[in-house]
């Protein structure tokens, strides 16, 4: 039984985010609702960019970098492209590219735009995500991730089909956000008439102005950047902590929510947590206790919101529930900035977030599950004031609240940048150690990533890129790791089984796994058809194989697999055929040799190997860092293997290898000499 947290409000007074200037019945909400009441364009004049638009446009004339802070929210990143296409930007043929550091912003914000443009999507507004393009030759409002950019600049290094460039979120620092604002500092010295826009909600402006400014003189008329600040129109929000510190902080949000939903006045509510398994087991407590709602009392409608929910399931997140119901909207970090939803009144914040860290001596990525900064927990709890006043309940106490760090550290500095170094070399950066990061990264990271690139042959001796492995790994949208094995693979004539295993890793949910009961042991009994003693990757190739014999709803929904996450993964392979043609790689498949494929996948993740210590425990090869088999795992429940690869790490109580494959340890020195010395291999 979860107890109950119990909310106290800090110090003196209700803790506030607001301005000075608020209107009091205006709505400040980006929405995407296509049906609401308001025409599309009365709701664009209500956005506080608005009254900014002649001096977005007079500075980008001024100026060549336009440093625009705004809250999430205020319609910088929906407003700024139409402003710019109506001030006549794009009269050359020219294109305005706005990058996302998420895909679900990219499409849902080009989704709006074409809606107040009136266009089709894919026409004058278009995206382009990994796997999945929407333009065409009349695109002039182009939303993209970030890794398109730079796979654009890796064919025109100069953006000469762009005149302005607008890089959304920048506060978020993401690896690939630091590495374009490194090159774009480097193009605008060469084509000046190319125009920047750094959008952020919460970050050091002049520390970005200085940076993207071409000025080395005293004289500040001469200054090449600028800083605007549109205020955003925020309610005062009521910041709530707990008294005690939760025992469990999914089932003490499922416990708030439910408290708000009894309590307090109507409007939908947001709650954060760290990753989609968290999010779906807590929309599976609050979906059950929404059943038990009696007839006539206000509804509850639980919704999940993560990156790699099919399109369909995010969307309804923007769509306004029925008058008699309250959503419930459990989301990760997305929803922090990249995305603002409509109607949200109050805030649950779970005080964690997952992030990416890299150890350069294990050469392990792993997912670590940390506190958030005060940075992040206002911008969550800064959600709850856009429409009217809201309330932020905080799961940590006002004293831990103190205690957090001001900001999270950039992505730059806690990264495996192999991928961001090989990228670099593709583009012509031969030195990589002096480029112009705006964050400089720890050297380690740097040096760890030189060392891996050179062991899976991508760059020589020297330190530069190798023809044709090196460049052909650098034009697949794919980590080094996977990309060395998908080029393998046509040698060792298995590509065929390489696409749809990589097509696999990428989506997210394959398995449904339902919380508890005689639900979860036909699950169980059903995904263990498809499982082999060789492991997870091998696993997927089964699980795809007899979904391409049936491709039904009914048969995923029968062996508990996720259809739409198939699906999807069908469309990525498809993408993978094509890229592969490209790039001359021989399209075959493996006549049975299942010993191929665990061998081209040795080839590729040979850093990621771990083996079965004599104390029970798996410990990296490298770096001897204690492991262990995640409960999700086929090989869970069977003998532990003595030699294995995993993709990724997760850590919460322990540490957890997750998408594991068994291999021989005779594999890592034929295949990766250059990584692991026979010697230190025998002594394990």
């Amino acid at each position: 039984m979860s107890t109950k947290p119990i909310f106290l409000k800090p110090g003196d007074s209700m803790w506030q985010e607001d301005k000075p200037d608020i209107e009091a019945h205006s709505s400040t909400q980006f929405v995407y609702n296509a049906h609401h009441s308001l025409a599309l364009h009365m709701q664009r004049q209500r956005l506080p960019t608005f009254k900014y638009k002649s001096h977005i446009i007079y500075l980008l004339e001024k100026y060549q970098t336009l440093v625009l802070i705004g809250e999430t929210g205020c319609g910088k990143s929906t407003q700024l492209p139409q402003y710019l296409l109506e001030a006549g930007w794009c009269a050359d043929g020219k294109m305005i590219g706005i990058t996302e550091p998420r895909r679900v912003a990219a499409t849902s914000l080009a989704n709006r735009v074409a809606d107040e443009r009136n266009c089709v999507l894919g026409t004058e507004v278009g995206y382009s995500i990994r796997f999945d393009n929407s333009t065409d030759e009349t695109t002039r409002i182009k939303y993209m991730t970030e890794g398109i950019l730079l796979r654009e600049l890796m064919a025109d290094p100069l953006l000469t089909s762009y005149s302005v460039i607008v890089i959304d979120e920048v506060h978020e620092r993401t690896l690939l956000t630091d590495i374009i604002m490194g090159l774009l500092k480097k193009i605008i010295r060469k084509r000046r008439s190319l125009k920047i826009v750094v959008c952020s909600a919460t970050v050091d402006a002049e520390q970005l102005r200085d940076f993207f400014n071409t000025n080395t003189t005293k004289d500040g008329t001469k200054d090449t950047a600028v800083i605007l600040t549109v205020e955003g129109r925020l309610y005062p929000v009521d910041i709530l902590f707990v008294k005690e510190p939760v025992a469990n902080y999914v089932t003490s949000v499922v416990d708030t929510a439910l408290k708000i939903h009894e309590n307090e006045e109507p409007g939908d509510i947001l709650a954060f947590l760290t990753g989609l398994d968290e999010v779906d087991q807590a929309v599976s407590l609050l979906s059950e206790h929404a059943k038990l709602i009696q007839e006539g009392k206000q509804k509850l409608l639980p919704l999940a919101m993560y990156g790699s929910l099919p399109n369909s399931e995010q969307l309804k997140v923007f769509w306004r529930a029925a008058k008699d119901t309250r959503k419930v909207i459990v989301a990760t970090n997305i929803a922090e900035t990249s995305i603002t939803i409509p109607n949200i009144v109050y805030v649950i914040d779970c005080g964690f977030v997952k992030i990416p860290w890299f150890e350069a001596e294990t050469q392990t990525n792993s997912l670590v599950i940390v506190p958030v900064s005060k940075a992040s927990a206002n911008q969550r709890a800064g959600r709850a004031g856009r429409v009217r006043s809201g309330k932020a309940y905080r799961l940590y106490t006002e004293e831990a609240y103190s205690e957090l760090f001001d900001a999270t550290p950039p992505e730059m500095q806690r990264s495996d940048l192999a991928p961001a170094i090989l990228q670099l070399k593709a583009l012509g950066i031969d030195n990589v150690l002096r480029f112009n990061f705006p964050s400089a990264p720890p050297s380690k990271n740097l040096l760890t990533g030189l060392e891996l690139l050179y062991a899976l042959g991508a760059i020589d001796s020297n330190g530069e890129l190798t023809t044709p492995l090196g460049i052909t790994m650098a034009e697949m949208p794919l980590e080094p790791v996977l990309a060395k094995s998908l080029i393998v693979s046509g040698e060792m004539g298995c590509s065929e089984e390489l696409t749809i295993i990589l097509a696999m890793l990428q989506v997210q949910n394959i398995f449904i796994r339902p919380a508890g009961g005689q639900a979860a042991i036909k699950a169980r009994v059903a995904h263990r058809k498809f499982e082999v003693e060789e492991g997870d990757l091998l696993t997927m190739l089964n699980v795809y194989t007899a979904y391409e014999k049936n491709k039904v709803s009914s048969w995923c929904q029968k062996n508990f697999l996720n259809y739409k996450a198939l699906r999807r993964a069908t469309e990525i392979r498809l993408q993978m055929h094509s890229m592969i043609k490209r790039l001359d790689i021989p399209l075959v498949s493996y006549n049975g040799n299942v010993q191929q494929i665990l061998k081209c996948l040795t080839a590729g993740l040979f850093p990621k190997a771990a083996y079965l210590h004599y104390t029970g425990v798996y410990k990296t090869v490298r770096g001897n860092k204690d492991l262990y088999i995640h409960p999700n795992s086929c090989l869970y429940t069977l003998q532990q293997p003595q030699w294995l690869l995993f993709c990724e790490v997760l850590q919460t109580n322990k540490t957890y290898m997750k998408d594991i494959t068994v291999i021989q340890p005779e594999w890592l020195l034929e295949l990766a000499p250059h990584f692991y010395e026979k010697t230190s291999l025998e002594s394990i």
